[in-house]
């Protein structure tokens, strides 16, 4: 990305253990492969400023099933909740434990809390599409960015990617709240969802609108002026886009995803509900999970990750989790 995008929140990526300064105090992680615990505790320490050294085991050497963290003196085991609370007072930054956002409480449904953390990642990939976006106008083709970009076509290549990684994500959303959250808050109160499904409606063909802009810039020649040009026009669109998802996931979350709770559906039927979400939302779930919790606060990606341990389907829960370390 350009260098313009640097000012960002540091994302999963950006504070993997490739990145760590020398002498990060060590910890040792056992556990099992295949176990959902040990890659959600796995994926916690990426954020950590420590060196990880994880030792495969079925059985780790302390006798205990769940996986067991070693460091200096300290030996540490129990639920991921204890690990969490552990790795936080070891090593406070950043974060992991949940904050609760504004509006919401322990009584919120997990589909919303699913959702308004999807708003989160979206917004946050959007933002980073706009900036880099910013950054090829400026330089209308004429030059480079940052150098592992390569050249100017390569990095527009490499910028298709990332907005079509986005798109689908973005699409994959929309259907989910159009055939999940919306009936659920029809069936409650007709005509409520109206004004959101005519949103989503209208930003449609923006967003189609930006994957064909970029197509027809791949072609174009370096530095031309119909290069600039487009370059310019993708930037303003991509500005229009984020401008729309803003408006439009405020005005979820805080006219729709509140009255959420109304409903009242039990435990089963949040759990249904939010299998029926991984299941529409299935390429963000699977290739697209690491690019998705990338988007995401160290702090929200756990919370999402609990969400994702909430789901009936254990087996895919853990195929997941391996998914992301």
């Amino acid at each position: 990305m350009g260098n313009c995008l640097r000012a960002l929140k540091k994302s999963m990526s950006e504070i993997a253990p490739s990145d760590l300064i020398k002498g990060s105090p060590a910890v040792t992680l056992y556990g099992s492969p295949n176990s959902a615990s040990t890659s959600y505790i796995r994926f916690a320490l990426l954020y950590k400023p420590v060196s990880l050294h994880y030792i495969p085991t079925e059985t780790p050497n302390f006798g205990s099933e769940p996986p067991v963290i070693q460091c200096g003196s300290d030996v540490v085991s129990g639920s991921v909740t204890t690990m969490l609370f552990y790795l936080d007072g070891k090593f406070p930054n950043p974060p992991l434990l949940s904050r609760r956002i504004n509006l919401y409480s322990e009584t919120t449904p997990l589909l919303v809390w699913a959702v308004i953390l999807q708003h989160r990642s979206v917004r946050w990939h959007v933002e980073r599409m706009v900036r880099w976006g910013d950054d090829l106008a400026t330089r209308g083709g004429r030059s480079r960015g940052d150098p592992v970009m390569g050249s100017p076509r390569m990095e527009v290549r490499k910028f298709g990617k990332s907005y079509s990684q986005l798109l689908e994500v973005m699409l994959e959303h929309a259907q989910m709240e159009e055939r999940i959250v919306f009936p659920i808050l029809e069936r409650a109160d007709r005509g409520l969802s109206k004004a959101a499904n005519e949103e989503h409606a209208r930003d449609l063909p923006i967003m189609n609108g930006i994957k064909e802009d970029i197509k027809a810039i791949g072609v174009l020649d370096s530095g031309s002026p119909d290069l600039e040009e487009a370059l310019f026009n993708l930037s303003t669109r991509l500005k229009t886009l984020q401008e729309h998802c803003k408006e439009h996931f405020e005005e979820e979350e805080r006219e729709l995803l509140p009255l959420m709770e109304g409903a009242e559906l039990s435990k089963e039927e949040q759990e249904r509900v939010l299998d029926q979400c991984l299941d529409v939302m299935q390429g963000t779930h699977s290739h697209l999970f690491r690019f998705f919790l990338e988007g995401l606060l160290p702090h929200e990606a756990m919370q999402y990750l609990d969400l994702i341990t909430k789901s009936t389907d254990k087996a895919r829960a853990s195929s997941m989790f391996l998914r992301i370390v």
